[in-house]
């Protein structure tokens, strides 16, 4: 099981109010998360899976009406 995997497992099984408590710490994860997204991105690591994804969405957007 991915880290990925177990946070999100991890958090679906809050309370209401543990989530509430814990929100602070929840958005210093994303918060953490999309910079290193953006580092990612600025590198260029993203631009084969945004190219993929470019294309899948052109071939799809080509067919006849």
């Amino acid at each position: 099981m991915s880290n990925v995997q177990v946070l999100e497992m991890a958090v679906t099984q809050l309370s209401a109010n543990e989530l509430m408590h814990n929100q602070n710490g929840l958005k210093s994860l994303w918060l953490i998360s999309g910079i290193k997204s953006e580092a990612d991105i600025l590198a260029g690591r993203l631009d084969a899976v945004g190219k993929r994804a470019d294309d899948e969405f052109l071939a799809g957007c080509a067919s006849p009406l």
